[in-house]
């Protein structure tokens, strides 16, 4: 019998920053690894990540034994702690908030997009997760 099919302890899905003190929730590895500036430098450790979207904060991500990736390592600029108009909502499509704003059907393209599956939040994203929550509400 595969382990699968076995209970498991269910870990929790948050951490706390270590510089915030605010939980986030998981991301992967591969999200990570894509936007850092040297991911050939970076030594995964098998545990896990999580992202902190907090614009006050210098962290970006950060693991459960409190290590901390900085805005700084990173080759992309992470828009949710970004307070200009050209920061990205979307990564898939290259949408900054400004276009968000001056063209609010914008949205609609991007969820016709994702609906057809091509978009590619996972990697492109710094929060691996779809940017459809960040568009400025209509």
């Amino acid at each position: 019998m595969s382990d699968c099919c076995s209970p498991s302890t269910s870990l929790p899905k948050k951490h706390r920053c270590p510089r915030n003190g605010i939980e986030y929730t998981e991301v992967s590895a591969r999200t990570i690894a894509h936007h850092l500036k040297q991911p050939s430098s970076w030594q995964d450790s098998g545990r896990r990540y999580f992202f902190c979207d907090d614009p006050g904060c210098d962290v970006v991500y950060f693991g459960e034994d409190d290590s901390v990736i900085l805005k700084s390592q990173l080759r992309t600029r992470v828009g949710v702690k970004e307070a200009d108009d050209d920061a990205l909502l979307c990564y898939c499509f290259g949408i900054t908030r400004a276009d968000a704003l001056g063209d609010p059907a914008i949205k609609d393209f991007v969820v016709d997009k994702t609906r057809q599956g091509l978009c590619f939040c996972e990697t492109s994203n710094p929060s691996g997760r779809c940017c459809l929550k960040d568009f400025p509400k209509r």
